[in-house]
């Protein structure tokens, strides 16, 4: 557009150039004598292009010839009575007055469009108002140009519209399968909660994967809840099957003709005390194994200082077991170690393993609890000076309901849940638990749990806290 009103322009000034010689009103008879020889000739012969042939190359150096010769140039020029006094071609432009000496318009007709341009042409050496200058720039290549922009924008648009189109469809196919698959596996699930359909791998690494991900695992959490749940009730019915058949046996006797013999009525009162003492520590301990499989939602920020709960464990259970000697060695272990575990669940595990030993000592009524540092990981020992464990046993012993020797266990008021709740407790907090053990010599439980540094520590008492307040 800028190279069409220079073309435009030019035209004007050369025109101008030429005509502000001209002392008076523009005539034809004034006009034609002031143009170039090669611009007559060019209109008393009606077509300059056989002119032009037989002109050397010094005609194309006439700036008028080459302006007037310009297919999309209409050039005309008018007198003060508005008549045509000069025109290059058969159309000629109408005159529009204007304020100011020269004006261009960009306007639109039925080719295209053009420029208009209008020039009041003044003598050089009055400077009075002798005519006007019209020049239209009909500008064919820039229409065409534009025209065929325009077809390559339509064409273009309508290409990326499709492929755009095509993409879409493909990219939406591609999140919306998942997203089907994932629906699907939670209608079977929500119709069949015991349904172990899973979402299958989708490969994709991005957000739909980390999605399925989660699900499943949300899926395989909920299935352990609820075998969870159905180990609960089995446990329960099976382990309070005798008890309950104990106390019933011993109700029947009372009540056919015991009531009436003071000793059998006061051992069936005896007994029956003792079972139902026995299915309440039962209970407890059935809770307390079911509480030690939730504890990553009961207690996923809790932090405990090893020292002082060592040191509060150990001084109690001597405490209450003064015919045992319980001894501490935490000369390895610094003061400041802190591991992600609730404080009662690392008192109830020490208790647990402490009294463990305590039930199966013999001649030497000892217990050790040490505990150390070793790179990253605090190791936790008690070990007693017991009965042992073959090695039969050791791989059962954290199973639920386990006794060594059945008979033994229940004179000294077990029921087999105290090694699982520790497990349970142990591997909840991302530890480890073993056990080493010599028959008739004695064994030795080894717990392992990472340490924190003190940014993990605090960041984990932080988040704790907020946990607190948010619940308040």
């Amino acid at each position: 557009m800028s190279q069409q009103r220079e073309t435009s322009e030019k035209v004007v000034s050369t025109l101008d150039d030429r005509l502000t010689s001209i002392n008076q009103e523009l005539q034809i008879s004034n006009v034609i004598p002031s143009l170039s020889p090669s611009t007559k000739r060019i209109l008393m012969n009606g077509s300059g292009s056989s002119i032009i042939k037989r002109q050397n190359s010094s005609a194309f150096n006439d700036d008028l010839l080459a302006s007037v010769t310009n297919p999309d140039i209409e050039a005309v020029v008018y007198n003060l009575h508005n008549e045509v006094v000069f025109s290059n071609g058969p159309r000629t432009p109408k005159l529009v007055k204007i304020s100011g000496e020269e004006k261009t318009k960009k306007l639109s007709g039925p080719d295209g469009a053009f420029l208009a341009t209008y020039k009041k042409v003044r003598s050089s050496s009055n400077g009075k108002l002798t005519g006007y200058i019209v020049v239209i720039n009909r500008m064919s290549y820039y229409n065409r140009l534009m025209r065929n922009l325009l077809n390559w924008m339509i064409v273009i648009s309508i290409a990326a519209i499709i492929i755009f189109t095509v993409v879409s469809f493909l990219v939406v196919k591609d999140v919306v399968n998942p997203i089907n698959q994932i629906s699907e596996v939670a209608r079977e699930v929500n119709a069949d909660p015991n349904s172990e359909v899973r979402i299958q791998s989708l490969n994709r690494h991005d957000e739909l994967e980390e999605l399925a991900s989660s699900f499943n695992s949300m899926l395989d959490r909920m299935q352990r809840y609820i075998e969870q749940q159905k180990e609960f009730v089995s446990d329960v019915s099976h382990e309070l099957r005798t008890p309950v058949a104990v106390i019933e046996g011993h109700l029947n006797l009372l009540e056919r003709w015991g009531k009436d013999d003071p000793e059998i009525l006061d051992e069936s009162i005896h007994a029956s005390l003792q079972e139902a003492d026995r299915m309440k520590h039962l209970i407890q301990e059935m809770l307390d194994l079911t509480r030690a499989e939730q504890i990553n939602v009961q207690y996923p920020n809790a932090v405990t200082k090893v020292v002082d709960v060592l040191a509060r464990v150990t001084n109690d259970m001597a405490l209450v077991h003064q015919d045992f000697k319980v001894q501490l060695d935490i000369d390895d272990l610094p003061e400041d170690t802190e591991i992600q575990i609730y404080q009662g669940h690392l008192e109830q595990l020490l208790v647990i393993l402490i009294d463990n030993g305590i039930k199966y000592s013999t001649d030497i009524k000892q217990i050790n609890v040490s505990a150390g540092v070793t790179k990253n990981s605090l190791r936790i020992i008690v070990q007693d000076f017991g009965e042992g464990i073959s090695e039969e046993d050791q791989a059962k012993i954290f199973n639920r309901f386990y006794r060594v020797d059945k008979a033994r266990t229940r004179e000294r008021g077990g029921n087999g849940l105290g090694l699982s709740i520790a497990q349970k407790l142990v591997t909840s907090y991302h530890g480890k638990i073993s056990v080493d053990s010599v028959l008739g010599q004695g064994s030795q439980f080894i717990i392992d749990f990472p340490v924190l540094s003190h940014e993990e520590a605090e960041k984990l008492k932080a988040q704790d806290e907020k946990k607190k307040i948010h619940q308040a």
